[in-house]
């Protein structure tokens, strides 16, 4: 069964950032200037997204060997970080002894064998534990979850996906495909939204 609320391997807990992480100066960063006035700091950076990313990559080619997987990407958030997830893989397939096939899809339920569902944040971890109850119907092999971000939250149930990249504070994120409203999708880096952001994005 994919994730777990027991102690999770050394690589599971991802990056943490703690509750009193000041975060970095939007000063020192390009983002996009419709979003001037509306963010309060970076979180975290392009840059190390991408390498975290990558890193992750490798964990879960390790961890699932030479088998074929299906990649499940679950919308709208998750597209950015399976489409870079992805890739990562690719590259560490084509650099590897064995070709490995892998093929994405969209939630949708059929019949699949080995698989790996990326999604972009877990929070309470409820809506996760629902769509691997559905999946487990279908009776795979193996069943893996990768999650960019998971939000220390007391509502949590205490699910833990497989794979993490980041664990941060109950926070409201936007960036790296992070949607407030459908805006912020555009911007690289994952930031905290202020107040005038939150109204002036409110629908």
């Amino acid at each position: 069964m994919a994730g777990s609320s027991e102690e999770a391997p050394d690589y599971g807990r991802g990056v943490v950032i703690m509750d009193d992480w000041p975060g970095y100066d939007l000063n020192l960063f390009t983002y996009p200037q419709h979003y001037y006035g509306d963010l309060e700091y970076v979180l975290i950076p392009h840059g190390i997204i991408v390498d975290r990313t990558e890193r992750l990559a490798k964990d879960i080619m390790k961890d699932i060997g030479y088998c074929d997987i299906m990649i499940l990407c679950v919308l709208k958030g998750g597209y950015k970080f399976c489409a870079d997830l992805v890739e990562h893989l690719k590259n560490i397939s084509r650099n590897s002894d064995r070709f490995v096939s892998m093929k994405v899809d969209f939630i949708r339920l059929k019949s699949y064998r080995n698989v790996l569902i990326v999604e972009d944040v877990v929070g309470t971890g409820k809506t996760m534990r629902a769509l691997l109850s559905s999946i487990e119907k279908y009776k795979p092999n193996m069943v893996k979850v990768a999650s960019l971000l998971v939000k220390r939250t007391p509502r949590s149930d205490g699910f833990r996906p497989d794979y993490v990249g980041f664990e941060i504070p109950n926070l409201f994120v936007v960036g790296y495909a992070l949607d407030y409203n459908e805006y912020f999708r555009d911007l690289n880096h994952i930031c905290v939204i202020n107040e005038h952001g939150k109204e002036k994005y409110r629908v």
